[in-house]
């Protein structure tokens, strides 16, 4: 396993909700990014309660991540560990039901 994928790995395990993304929380740079982020806000996440991987400072866990996830875009949203999807798969689950019930 690569250096890159083991800090992956570690950053998965050790944060409850973490959402790899273009951007910060605070100032996403892409609309998919901002929009995950409002989903999880509409969830009643706190933002505090987020871990964000801004991938824009970092291109090997921008490459890594998608090898890691074996899914080709971000944002990418892990919860307790669990690959959940992107802004499209939060959207739905959203919509659902499904995500509040996952977030509780």
């Amino acid at each position: 396993m690569s250096d890159t994928q083991q800090r992956i790995g570690d950053l998965v395990r050790q944060n409850d909700i973490l959402l790899f993304m273009k951007g910060t929380a605070s100032f996403p740079q892409c609309g998919f990014s901002g929009r995950a982020v409002q989903i999880l806000k509409a969830c009643g996440v706190d933002p505090k309660a987020i871990t964000t991987v801004n991938v824009l400072d970092d291109a090997e866990i921008r490459s890594g991540i998608k090898d890691f996830s074996n899914w080709p875009t971000i944002p990418q949203l892990y919860v307790k560990g669990e690959f959940i999807g992107g802004s499209d798969i939060m959207m739905e689950m959203y919509e659902s039901g499904e995500l509040q019930k996952l977030l509780a």
